[in-house]
């Protein structure tokens, strides 16, 4: 049971983190951007890649270790669900972290470069995407934990 909560408490802990590193990358993504800022989404990119590998890491320990067992998640169509939102919002993150990373390059070579407010309006899009896609994974969730869909 204590395994069980404390890999709970590690999984929301890393999701929380994943949540507000998401949401910097959008609160600087904006037309008025510095050129500090580009710098910046590199590192809050990073973060976020680390942060939902340990949201992965935890979820598949919770899959393994946790109290209600691998067959209760493996027959729940739920759980297929939430899988599946979670690599749609994955490939979702790609197009930033290319041209978060093409951005940071660009900044190696000149200093007070910044994107254009056309390139970063795409970018932002996709962060967008991803936050609302993600609104999903605590339905699927809640879903899963109740056994709802399982016969």
């Amino acid at each position: 049971m204590l395994t069980d909560a404390l890999l709970a408490f590690l999984h929301f802990t890393a999701i929380f983190v994943l949540v507000t590193l998401m949401a910097a990358e959008a609160v600087v993504l904006r037309p008025d951007m510095p050129p500090s800022a580009v710098r910046r989404l590199s590192q809050y990119d990073f973060f976020y890649f680390l942060s939902a590998m340990v949201v992965l890491a935890t979820g598949l320990l919770r899959l393994f270790y946790g109290a209600k067992g691998v067959d209760f998640y493996l027959h729940n169509p739920w759980f297929h669900a939430k899988i599946t939102v979670f690599v749609l919002i994955a490939l979702a993150t790609l197009p930033p972290t290319f041209a978060f990373a093409r951005w940071r390059k660009q900044s190696l070579k000149l200093p007070e470069f910044v994107p254009t407010p056309a390139e970063i309006k795409k970018v932002r899009r996709w962060v967008m995407i991803e936050a609302h896609a993600f609104i999903l994974l605590p339905l699927c969730a809640v879903m899963m934990a109740r056994g709802i869909g399982i016969h």
